[in-house]
């Protein structure tokens, strides 16, 4: 056909390309720019190469910063309207679309973009917008770790981001504990992400602590998605000589410890069992003398 959307391959016909190549150019545009990102960023399941598109696109990433840094000044006090949220997430979701695509995720790296994010993960407010705000910086940032790429886990580990997915997990709403644990679980499964947070016992204990006390609040509300990020992030610790000895002298929660936390397991989540079966048999199998801190 045409128009719209070639329904069998997902690419946009000859009249919808013209129209993103509009919207992508309405970027520069302040007048035009907040209808060009909500378009753009329904588009972006759809449109396969829309990534590169944005990235080699004269000054568009920059109007995207643009976006993001404007409502800097709103964070603190918290001034921030629904209305500048919706705009400023349109702005993230284009850029997680560009931080999620193999050709363009290691340009995103090296420009340091995910650090223009950092400023809304250390927000606090309870407020609708801000939550909104924090878990769509966090969409960015998970984008980047789901597929298991060591010059991600490398990039992250030198800025600052573990204590801000710790307070996220405290703090921050189900949905939003839920995409920090997974990034933290995901920074854990990268070996070089292990020896770091295992490399000093007070790395260790601060995530030891913030994932103990998510354990109990899981006894209180639970999650069937956050526990098993949860169960994963301690199987993965396990596998450390140092942080096995530490969880076996006193740092494992009793729920894990002796078992009470599978009832807190849906009973087709076939995984979480068996990562918590994992889990015991690898600190019953720990050596007399083991490697400590």
């Amino acid at each position: 056909s045409s128009s719209g959307i070639n329904a069998e391959y997902g690419v946009p016909s000859t009249v919808e390309r013209e129209k993103l190549y509009q919207w992508v150019q309405n970027l520069l545009s302040p007048e035009h720019r907040e209808e060009a990102l909500v378009e753009l960023s329904k588009k972006r399941e759809q449109v396969p190469d829309l990534a590169p598109l944005l990235w080699h696109s004269f000054g568009t990433i920059s109007a995207l910063l643009q976006e993001i840094i404007a409502i800097y000044p709103l964070i603190t006090p918290p001034q921030l309207t629904a209305t500048q949220s919706n705009s400023v997430c349109n702005a993230l979701a284009l850029l997680q679309c560009v931080a999620s695509h193999p050709d363009t995720r290691s340009y995103f790296l090296q420009a340091n973009i995910p650090l223009f994010l950092y400023p809304f993960l250390h927000t606090t407010s309870k407020q609708r917008q801000f939550e909104y705000l924090r878990l769509t910086s966090l969409g960015v940032v998970g984008a980047l770790v789901k597929p298991d790429d060591k010059e991600v886990i490398q990039f992250l580990l030198n800025t600052e981001i573990i204590p801000l997915l710790l307070r996220i997990m405290e703090h921050g709403s189900e949905l939003s504990k839920t995409v920090a644990t997974f990034i933290l679980q995901k920074i854990l499964l990268d070996d070089h992400g292990l020896s770091y947070i295992c490399y000093t016992f007070e790395r260790f204990k601060s995530v030891t602590s913030v994932l103990q006390s998510m354990v109990d609040c899981l006894q209180r509300e639970p999650s069937g998605r956050l526990l098993k990020h949860v169960v994963r992030c301690y199987l993965r610790l396990s596998e450390n000589p140092r942080a096995k000895e530490a969880l076996n002298r006193n740092l494992m929660p009793s729920q894990l410890k002796d078992g009470t936390i599978i009832q807190m397991v849906k009973a087709d989540d076939n995984s979480t069992r068996r990562w918590i079966q994992m889990l015991q048999r690898n600190l019953s199998n720990a050596p007399k003398t083991a490697s400590q801190f």
